[in-house]
């Protein structure tokens, strides 16, 4: 009688143990289910925006509810084609490409909502190693630069111009190479000077095949350098997700902040299969020293200024819009309480 007893009790226990299992099972995938989807394109792959794949990797975007799928489209241009045209939801690009479609008077306009890094993010690379560099060494140069009208291309002629270098009258400017391409172009022999992003940049200098010898971004100052943007029409009608999407990138900017370079680069190697992990460790000191991580993703008013006198400069825009017009600080503000 006891044994059967027993095993009635156990069967029965394996029965509730069974059911409870499955519900946790289906917990869990119906948790997956209700993930919101967001597709977001980044303009390029970088070290540079190591705090949006801590973001994911770590999990903070589906600790906020978030299914992010993320594609590289390799220009401003494609970013913004992407965008525009329904591609994607959210698009990781320099904050300029917002006021050149402001400019063709888009009745759904481009609105940034969160910054991700506030410097530019090029070193400058020369062909042969120079002990005590000075930025004259670069007129009657070839340099091979980025393309017209796009940030790194504007920081690049704008830090020239204040060393006294005229970018049209003292070098050979090649600007005629597609974005995706200017690193292989100058590892093929094309120009003595290039500008360059990490891990590009510490890469070559690894392989001999060229030397860190300036930092635009140290050079420039703050910049919105690379906002995310939405249109205006999604913004209206996504408010929570946006506000989740800044929320998770806020929580990697602070990790980061607070993380040893080689721990970070441990995290972000996966982005970077083709990058020793010291390279990235490398990179991402050297990004934290000069301050090229936003420490929030507040885009201030001061910063927005600053982008357009570089724009003005270039000849790239006649008037100055308005921050409020093309940014909305509320998501940052409200995340970074």
């Amino acid at each position: 009688m006891k044994n059967k007893l027993k095993t009635s009790l156990f069967s029965l226990l394996s029965i509730i143990l069974l059911f409870s299992l499955a519900a946790c099972k289906e917990s869990g995938e119906d948790k997956e289910k209700k993930l919101k989807p967001v597709r977001v394109a980044e303009v390029t792959r970088s070290i540079f925006y190591a705090p949006q794949y801590v973001a994911l990797e770590r999990g903070f975007f589906k600790e906020e509810g978030l299914d992010v799928d993320l594609q590289t489209t390799w220009g401003g241009d494609k970013t913004m084609t992407a965008l525009l045209s329904n591609g994607a939801d959210i698009a990781l690009v320099g904050s300029e490409t917002s006021i050149y479609v402001h400019g063709q008077e888009s009745r759904d306009p481009v609105i940034n909502f969160a910054q991700l890094t506030q410097t530019d993010g090029t070193f400058l690379v020369s062909r042969k190693p120079i002990k005590e560099f000075n930025w004259d060494m670069l007129k009657d140069s070839t340099f091979l630069g980025q393309r017209k009208g796009g940030m790194p291309q504007m920081v690049g002629e704008f830090v020239l111009k204040t060393h006294g270098i005229d970018p049209k009258d003292d070098l050979n400017l090649i600007q005629n190479i597609d974005f995706a391409n200017i690193a292989s172009a100058f590892s093929s022999g094309t120009g003595e000077f290039v500008q360059l992003f990490e891990p590009q940049a510490s890469m070559f200098e690894k392989e001999g095949k060229g030397y860190i010898v300036a930092s635009f971004g140290q050079e420039s100052g703050h910049l919105p350098y690379t906002t995310y943007m939405a249109k205006q029409s999604y913004i209206k009608d996504n408010q929570d997700t946006i506000e989740k999407f800044t929320r998770a990138i806020h929580k990697a900017q602070k990790w980061v902040q607070d993380t040893d370079p080689s721990e970070v680069a441990n995290v972000i190697s996966p982005y970077f299969e083709d990058t020793d992990a010291s390279i990235i460790a490398m990179a991402v000191e050297r990004y934290k020293a000069q301050e090229s991580f936003a420490l929030d993703p507040i885009l201030d008013e001061e910063e927005w200024a600053a982008l357009q006198d570089i724009m003005k400069e270039a000849g790239e825009i006649d008037s100055i819009i308005d921050h409020q017009t093309l940014v909305d600080t509320s998501f940052a503000e409200k995340v970074s309480k």
